[in-house]
């Protein structure tokens, strides 16, 4: 496990006794934990030993001829286990450092009440698989300028335009108070708080949270890690060294960056459910600005988010959204394993949709989940995994926030990303043959007084 720079760089994940009295909240930690330390046998054994034991099903002379260059599919195989191992030395140190946060051992007595081994399912190694290519994405180079940096830049702008009256943080003052739902694995959180905003980022699947915190507060310096986000991916390859891709994160170390910044705002991040969490007389009127990136598209009840946002957002305060619609709990479109019902709602298995999230005060990157008094307290609503769900188009959903009382500002359908001709991706293998792209629905909200 690598230890940070300089311990104050260095938060607990959840605090002290950070373990839930909850069973099912202490079972999504436990299968999360979990995920990540079977993540190298998994991907071995489900990857190159299968297609190994397929290719030797072929007649000798077959698989012969495709041992030998200049097809080397046997060499290809082996060069995919050192991807792996890479990919796997990652998910190592982000599980060392999750069990370290919430006070676990690497060898629990088996049995005991903080065994974690033993608690994940196929859907929860699919999430710790997503995590590990979601860093291409996030904190990669090439990943943040393709796929993150254009929409951080709309974004930006539309702070700077309707936020104008109120100048991020400079010296001692606080800058505009900003809250991001589905902040993933914080690289949007990260960069809002460079540019003076104090930004608390909520996520309620335990996979992002876990991740963002290590590389957030736990990695050494820049480009540390290699990964190879497309190495297990056999389908549409255009060659092999794309598929062998190799990609090193972060391509910004945060803690580096963050003590160089003139003026850096304030960072945190909430766990929990965004309807549980902000729904409450406390979060009233606390923030002045939403923003939603990829995000709203994950309600089952689009109606419970703005009335959350509402709640939460100061009046005359701004609801900034960008993102495609599609929609996580369409039953015709994604199936639901029964076996993972109780796992994070908000965190769907990317296999079936590609993009796939009190206040504390401090730069420092901190996380911070409800007690066991705050589950009790909200046994009666169970915020987005209450019953109900429907799907609306876009200019339904622009009716509804309308409706709702909120004040449309702007509103585009956005073909492509500024400065380029490609529309949006999401963990996209730019050189594949085959592109899953969106076009985005971009809008900024007030609410009125």
């Amino acid at each position: 496990m690598t230890e940070p720079d300089n311990e104050d760089e260095l938060n607990p994940l959840f605090g002290e006794e950070s373990l839930p009295r909850d069973h099912l909240e202490r079972r999504a930690i436990f299968a999360t934990l979990e995920s990540f330390y079977q993540y190298r046998k998994h991907e071995h054994f489900n990857t190159t030993h299968r297609k190994r034991q397929n290719l030797y099903a072929l007649p000798s002379s077959e698989w012969k001829m495709l041992a030998e260059p200049p097809f080397s599919i046997l060499d290809t195989l082996s060069a995919v286990d050192d991807a792996i191992d890479d990919n796997a030395d990652l998910a190592d140190e982000i599980l060392l450092q999750g069990l370290s946060s919430f006070g676990l051992n690497q060898n629990p007595p088996k049995n005991s009440a903080l065994d974690w081994k033993g608690s994940a399912k196929p859907g929860d190694i699919a999430k710790a698989y997503s995590t590990i290519r979601q860093f291409y994405r996030d904190w990669s180079t090439e990943g943040f300028k393709s796929e993150v940096e254009p929409l951080l830049r709309i974004v930006l702008s539309d702070l700077e335009a309707y936020l104008a009256s109120q100048e991020p943080r400079k010296g001692n003052s606080a800058g505009p108070s900003i809250l991001l739902p589905g902040a993933g694995l914080g690289r949007i959180l990260f960069e809002l708080c460079m540019k003076g905003y104090c930004t608390t980022g909520n996520e309620i699947s335990y996979h992002q949270l876990i991740a963002s915190n290590f590389i957030l507060n736990c990695t050494q310096r820049s480009h540390q890690f290699p990964i190879y986000p497309f190495a297990t991916n056999f389908t549409n390859v255009i060659s092999r060294s794309n598929q062998l891709k190799r990609v090193t994160i972060p391509d910004v170390h945060p803690a580096t960056a963050m003590s160089q910044c003139s003026n850096p705002g304030e960072m945190n991040m909430t766990a929990g459910d965004f309807v549980l969490s902000y729904s409450n007389v406390e979060s009233r009127e606390t923030f002045d600005a939403v923003v939603s990136v990829f995000f709203i598209d994950t309600a089952p009840n689009l109606i419970r988010y703005i009335e959350t946002v509402w709640n939460c957002l100061k009046k005359g305060g701004y609801w900034i959204n960008i993102g495609p619609l599609l929609w996580h709990f369409d039953s015709r479109v994604h199936g639901k394993d029964d076996d993972d019902k109780d796992d994070d709602k908000q965190d769907p298995d990317p296999a079936e949709h590609p993009h796939t999230h009190p206040h504390s005060h401090s730069t420092q990157h901190q996380h911070h989940t409800p007690d066991s008094s705050s589950f009790q307290s909200q046994a009666q609503d169970k915020g987005i995994g209450n019953p109900g769900s429907f799907e609306l188009s876009d200019d339904e959903v622009l009716h509804l926030v309308t409706k709702l009382g909120f004040e449309i500002q702007r509103h585009e359908i956005i073909d492509h990303a500024p400065g380029s001709n490609e529309s949006f991706g999401y963990m996209q293998d730019p050189n594949s043959l085959l592109q899953n792209r969106y076009r985005c629905s971009h809008w900024v909200a007030k609410k009125g007084g």
